[in-house]
């Protein structure tokens, strides 16, 4: 599936080879990944009358010149869609007192009534911003690939707002937990 970005085209698929080795089950590397504690974040788009979101622990800072972010979005989700056509995503890192707003996100509520979970507003860009939020950024595709599942989105920061004395939400172990919040 190739999905054409505002203003390029998406580069060719990361063709990953197979591994060498026997790779481990599903189980065991899901088991594996949730040792591993990261902080939740909402990624949402928005075209015409038209907003989705998902919350998301696969997001990283990839460089500080230009400011950018990546994240890995489901290659057939209809979030991965608009931020393709629309070239721009908002990202907002939640604070430990939005869990509700990460389950919303996460699929609890279904995707018309995810936006009346939290309080919410808009960036100019017109992708929504959520208030509240440990750190909100608004971004603009810089660059794209396809890696089979997913695509990586590389997102230039374009505004950023940051809530200071808040603590971010994070997912470790199937449960969210707050910063010195972990058992």
């Amino acid at each position: 599936m190739t999905i054409a970005m505002a203003d390029f085209d998406l580069p060719d698929a990361m063709r990953l080879r197979p591994p060498r080795q026997p790779v481990v089950g599903n189980a065991e590397f899901r088991s594996a990944m949730a040792g591993m504690a990261t902080t939740v974040s909402v990624v949402t788009a928005r075209r015409g009358s038209e907003q989705i979101g998902r919350t998301v622990t696969s997001m990283l800072s990839l460089s500080m010149n230009p400011p950018t972010l990546l994240i890995s979005i489901d290659i057939m989700s209809r979030l991965a869609d608009l931020i393709a056509k629309t070239g721009g995503f908002s990202l907002a890192l939640l604070a430990d007192d939005q869990a509700e707003v990460a389950d919303a996100f996460a699929g609890r509520v279904e995707p018309e009534e995810r936006f009346n979970t939290g309080q919410w507003s808009q960036w100019h860009s017109g992708h929504p911003m959520l208030l509240g939020a440990v750190t909100a950024l608004d971004c603009d595709v810089i660059g794209a690939i396809e890696t089979g599942t997913h695509v990586l989105f590389a997102g230039a920061v374009i505004e950023a707002e940051t809530t200071t004395g808040r603590s971010p939400l994070l997912w470790q172990r199937h449960g969210y937990h707050a910063v010195g919040g972990l058992d």
